[in-house]
């Protein structure tokens, strides 16, 4: 981080359900953790096997007595500690989170959750009105606005540097299962294609509602209704694998966001162009640290990472001086630093930086999970307009 004062502060203790053996998610959300090294990982419970998660809890290093056969009893023994855990990380799939935030923030926990929310609009709005009401931090790992050159975009927006917003196209078009990697038995392919798991949709749950979030962010518009046609491209699969939606913002601007996971031969495949009135952005997550920067009259221009012209919003999520590329890791571990900053901050009693309380909210997710049934609704009408 660029605000040196930040490595003194002491350490959050932080708990974690999910993200075992095998779990690229969880491992993420450890490196975050521990990147800035702000966060102590005390207890946890890591599979839904209790053998299986204390032998993983033991790997990490956690105490005997706080490797937890499940998540209700790290909530419940944990919330009676004097040494508990004050943030809880959720890292399981999307039908879960519900009842492990909503336990969480009724024993009094912070909490740290994964995206999308929940599956279902009425568990979100009740987590937003829990959260509102015991004024505990709630962080949704959108991870992608942890990026520089991201929040230097919104800053720039904001400005005023593109003029008004007319146009937006943002994509999140994967290939990772351009096959039926779900009848192969590959753990991550089966809950996220299953119905009663992955939730109402598959492809907007998982990817949608990433773009949406990241458009949402740098544009500071809201999203007032979409047009979407959700299809089951790979044969035998039982979701909506790709999602083409026609957004109306509320200025009117007009975008376009495709969400796929057959996307044959892209990798990751999360782009946004933000068309103004007087120039435009593009930002590209696997060439992260560059926005291209091009107005109606002048020159083009390459904006890079860890330079002294960028906003301090970019500088105070920036590691690195300029050359040296930071990535996906880093963008997550910046959310997790501003989580921290907010609990630290929720304890003593006095208002955050305002530069780091730029985190995805639990109100994020409410917005997410309405845009979830919005698209659904919208395929069911034939690709008719719905108000998010």
């Amino acid at each position: 981080m660029s605000d040196g004062a930040v490595q003194t502060k002491r350490k959050v203790r932080l708990g974690m359900v999910g993200g075992g053996p095998g779990s690229n998610i969880g491992e993420t959300h450890r490196y975050a953790a521990r990147i800035d090294n702000r966060y102590d990982l005390v207890a946890g419970v890591f599979a839904t096997d209790p053998a299986r998660s204390q032998a993983f809890a033991q790997q990490l290093g956690i105490a005997p007595d706080r490797r937890y056969a499940n998540w209700q009893e790290l909530i419940a023994q944990e919330a009676g500690r004097p040494d508990g855990v004050e943030v809880v990380a959720i890292v399981t799939p999307n039908n879960s989170h519900y009842a492990i935030a909503k336990a969480c923030l009724e024993n009094g926990l912070h909490v740290i959750c994964d995206k999308p929310l929940t599956t279902e609009r009425d568990q979100a709005e009740e987590l937003a009105a829990l959260a509102q009401r015991t004024g505990l931090v709630f962080g949704l790992t959108h991870n992608y606005t942890g990026y520089p050159m991201v929040r230097h975009a919104r800053v720039m927006v904001a400005a005023g540097e593109l003029g008004e917003v007319r146009l937006v196209q943002v994509e999140h078009a994967s290939g990772w299962a351009s096959t039926l990697l779900e009848a192969e038995g590959h753990k991550q392919a089966v809950w996220r294609t299953t119905p009663a798991i992955a939730g109402k949709s598959s492809v907007v749950g998982d990817l949608g509602t990433h773009a949406h979030n990241l458009a949402r962010f740098i544009t500071g518009l809201e999203v007032a209704e979409i047009s979407a046609e959700l299809s089951t491209v790979v044969p035998g699969r039982q979701v909506d694998d790709n999602a083409h939606i026609l957004l109306r913002f509320e200025n009117g601007a007009k975008g376009m966001l495709w969400a796929s996971m057959v996307a044959t031969g892209n990798t990751h495949g999360l782009r946004i162009r933000v068309y103004g009135a007087d120039g435009s952005i593009e930002w590209v997550q696997e060439n992260a640290n560059e926005l291209l920067f091009q107005p109606a009259n002048g020159p083009h221009q390459i904006l890079t990472r860890g330079s002294a012209y960028l906003s301090p919003a970019a500088q105070h999520a920036s590691r690195l001086w300029p050359g040296h590329p930071e990535g996906f890791l880093e963008a997550f571990a910046n959310i997790y630093n501003d989580v921290a900053d907010a609990i630290l901050a929720h304890a003593a009693c006095v208002a955050p930086d305002p530069l780091s309380t730029w985190y995805p909210t639990v109100d994020d997710g409410v917005l997410g999970v309405r845009f979830i049934d919005a698209a659904v609704a919208s395929q069911a009408s034939s690709g008719g307009w719905v108000k998010v």
